[in-house]
């Protein structure tokens, strides 16, 4: 029986190489939470999340202080009662949140480590619908500085050049001309074929002000217009599924089932984006997955590609997994020893054991420092 022996934690901080911007905020650094648990068979399984663009260092105190000490000394196989331990401990610290996030860390290793210890890649492990490759589409079209539609639409056309039949680009930061504009010069560039998706990164505040963005965009045809409002604001992301004919995606930062239970129930989101590293671990990913596809509802998860596209692959309803193919957004690549692949717009699976990738030693040890836990 693997028996949890010692964790390891590292707060990790990324700075952008240039400074990025969304609808209504901009990023200079990505804050990362590593860990690493060992079992008594000497088996390591690793986890992370990212915890923001700041005080990376809760995530640290969330693990040392609250969620480790529950884990040690136990069987590493017992995951739904561990997480319920887990879940358990965090009540008064916080359900969602970095304290969340730390949990959801820890429980993704827990899989990779018993994905490792059963000597299976993971998307085998939990039971695979896809054994070789996942649907994917590739992620850009932030705001910088200099920017223009026709830059932007040479990026979404670069991306379909290297084989993807989907991609995304942010909207909300200009006016609701200068957004049809981007959104045409995107559309232009890529052809009618092509998926094109709009992240909004909760930058509208009501309906009204949404509708005077996609009375302009709906005749682009785009695949999905996400996040349109806060995530807490569940109940006009369901006025605006009614009121527009682009479908509405979110919960990227939906913590546990029971919000993405509300938010299906009240019908705001025809898609989830919901993601393992935020909502509760790859335990709680798959009950919200499982949920969903009795609500006929499709599951494209956000962001850390690395363990979405295993969990995507052994998802009957996961239509596609988001896709960073450079560090300059999404720097955590710089973190790891192994990197997923691409080729005609579908990611190509890990088939070693596990998550099939580690943590790149020399590289964390630039951005933050390991501390052991047992």
């Amino acid at each position: 029986m693997p028996t949890i022996q010692s964790i390891e934690v590292c707060a990790a901080r990324v700075k952008l190489e240039t400074v990025t911007s969304f609808s209504n905020r901009t990023v200079t650094d990505r804050h990362y939470g590593l860990v690493n648990i060992r079992s008594t068979d000497g088996v390591k399984g690793i986890g992370f999340c990212y915890v923001g663009s700041a005080a990376g260092e809760l995530f640290r105190v969330a693990v040392e202080q609250l969620l480790a000490p529950v884990l040690l000394g136990r069987d590493s196989l017992a995951v739904e009662g561990l997480w319920k331990d887990m879940y358990q401990e965090a009540l008064l610290q916080g359900r969602m949140g970095t304290v969340m996030r730390a949990l959801s860390a820890l429980d993704i290793a827990l899989w990779d480590l018993n994905a490792k210890t059963a000597k299976l890649p993971l998307h085998k492990y939990l039971g695979a619908v896809e054994t070789d490759s996942v649907a994917a589409y590739a992620s850009g079209g932030y705001y910088i500085e200099g920017k223009t539609p026709e830059i932007l639409g040479e990026e979404m056309a670069s991306y379909v050049a290297q084989g993807f039949k989907a991609v995304k680009m942010k909207t909300g930061r200009w006016s609701p001309q200068g957004e049809e504009s981007r959104v045409k010069a995107a559309r232009e560039a890529i052809g009618p074929e092509v998926e094109l998706m709009l992240d909004c990164n909760n930058g509208w505040v009501d309906t009204v002000q949404a509708m005077q963005y996609l009375s302009r965009i709906e005749q682009y045809e785009p695949y999905f217009i996400e996040e349109p409002f806060g995530p807490d604001d569940i109940e006009n992301h369901a006025r605006l599924a009614r009121l527009t004919r682009i479908p509405v995606a979110t919960a990227e930062i939906g913590y546990g089932r029971w919000y993405h239970k509300q938010l299906l129930d009240m019908g705001g989101a025809a898609i989830l984006q919901t993601d393992a590293a935020v909502c509760g671990g790859i335990t709680e990913w798959k009950r919200i997955a499982a949920m969903a596809a009795g609500y006929g509802i499709q599951m494209c998860p956000h962001w850390f590609h690395d363990v979405h596209a295993p969990l995507a692959a052994a998802t009957p309803n996961a239509r596609y997994v988001e896709f960073f193919w450079d560090d300059k957004v999404l720097n955590f690549r710089r973190l790891l020893d192994r990197q997923l692949e691409q080729k005609d717009g579908r990611i190509q699976l890990h088939q070693t054991a596990g998550l099939g990738f580690g943590f790149d030693d020399n590289e964390v040890a630039k951005y933050g420092k390991w501390t052991r836990v047992s």
